[in-house]
């Protein structure tokens, strides 16, 4: 069970922002990203998405006190756009703040920046096991589409389906 004392707190949200991701917040990234994702996005995956000119976003919230300031990364998401449409490729949320409402925020602020680009749609795959998310996404009005068969690794050598959903804006 995680100490309440070292769960940062995330009821300030006027502290918390949104930045782009650079190369040099990759290390950072992978943090999370190796601790929330049992079969994680490499370093190359994320700087082969920043040279593509995908757009990555960092959750960021800024405390200052007598003595420091900390910058600490809580979430992050990739998209890539093609044409009036946006595919979420990856998004996370460091794994002490799942539960408090982060994701919800996440999810609703990609929304919110895809719409005002003018994008029709929003595309993502989401492993079947993963109902968390899936339950996350319904809420949002994402529906399935389709099913990609095998397109996840699993253990024990197996492969995990993806279902395939989109939500219209």
């Amino acid at each position: 069970m995680m100490d309440a004392r070292n769960r940062p707190s995330i009821a300030a949200w006027e502290d918390i922002c949104l930045t782009p991701m650079q190369a040099c917040d990759i290390e950072e990234v992978l943090a999370i990203e190796n601790h929330v994702y049992s079969y994680p996005w490499t370093h190359g995956n994320f700087l082969d998405a920043l040279s593509h000119d995908y757009e990555a976003w960092l959750v960021r919230t800024t405390t200052s006190t007598t003595t420091a300031t900390t910058d600490d990364l809580l979430a992050y998401f990739v998209t890539m756009r093609i044409l009036n449409e946006v595919h979420l490729l990856n998004i996370a949320v460091r794994h002490n703040l799942h539960g408090q409402g982060l994701g919800r925020a996440l999810l609703n602020k990609t929304i919110t920046l895809m719409r005002d680009k003018g994008m029709e749609s929003i595309l993502l795959e989401v492993r079947p096991s993963n109902q968390r998310a899936i339950a996350l996404y319904e809420h949002f009005g994402f529906a399935p589409i389709g099913r990609r068969k095998n397109y996840y690794p699993a253990a024990n050598n197996m492969r995990e389906d993806a279902i395939v959903m989109r939500l219209v804006l």
